[in-house]
């Protein structure tokens, strides 16, 4: 696989990311409220700041980075989640849990694959963010 392929399905995970953190942001209640509606605002802000980094490294190394709804969801391996049902507070913070480490594992892969030097880079200070995501909401969660 390429590196813009490897960078187009990080992208794609992110645009669903997004969504997902805003939807969390959104619709959480509870004694929690405070905190986790300011969580998932960082997540989502920090999303968005990877999202424009990734696309404008694939641009920079001669691609074109996907860029539509349709484009994301036919490339991420994170799934949207349309809120149909009330979750819990609890359950939007697993979901997350969840989300993040099958994209911190895709970034794994992309860091140990044949990638630029500069890419990886970018791909490693990435991990680091997600890394410290899990280890906070798992302590969350207990």
């Amino acid at each position: 696989m390429s590196t813009v392929q490897r960078l187009n399905e990080i992208t794609a995970n992110l645009g669903v990311l997004y969504a997902k953190l805003h939807q969390h942001h959104f619709y959480v209640k509870g004694q929690d409220f405070y905190k986790l509606h300011e969580l998932f605002e960082t997540q989502y802000n920090e999303v968005h700041e990877q999202f424009d980094e990734v696309a404008e490294r694939i641009l920079m190394i001669g691609g074109k980075p996907v860029s539509t709804l349709g484009e994301f969801l036919a490339l991420a391996t994170i799934k949207e989640a349309p809120y149909t049902t009330e979750k819990s507070a609890r359950q939007m913070v697993e979901e997350t849990v969840a989300d993040f480490e099958l994209f911190r594992t895709q970034l794994e892969a992309a860091i140990r694959s044949d990638i630029d030097e500069v890419s990886q880079d970018l791909l490693i200070g990435m991990k680091a963010v997600y890394d410290k995501h899990l280890w906070t909401m798992k302590a969350y969660l207990g």
